[in-house]
């Protein structure tokens, strides 16, 4: 999906490398739903039932809208 793949490669580019420890963790957590999961999610269609990744949502969101915003998803 080329909007998934844009979201999470805009993360990993702008953000990755200086978000928290967890922040990586709930990253790579995020990687193992399905693909449409993750899309409605970003989208903001639907919410994970696991309330520990909206904050990487959030990041994901932020860091492709605004790459030099990421900071405030270092806070984790």
């Amino acid at each position: 999906m080329l909007e998934l793949d844009l979201w999470l490669n805009g993360y990993l580019d702008n953000a990755y490398k200086d978000a928290t420890e967890k922040d990586q963790h709930d990253f790579q957590t995020l990687l193992e739903y399905p693909d449409q999961d993750l899309f409605d999610w970003l989208m903001g269609n639907t919410q994970p039932t696991d309330k520990n990744l909206l904050h990487i949502i959030e990041c994901i969101r932020s860091s492709t809208r605004q790459p030099d915003n990421e900071a405030s998803c270092r806070l984790g």
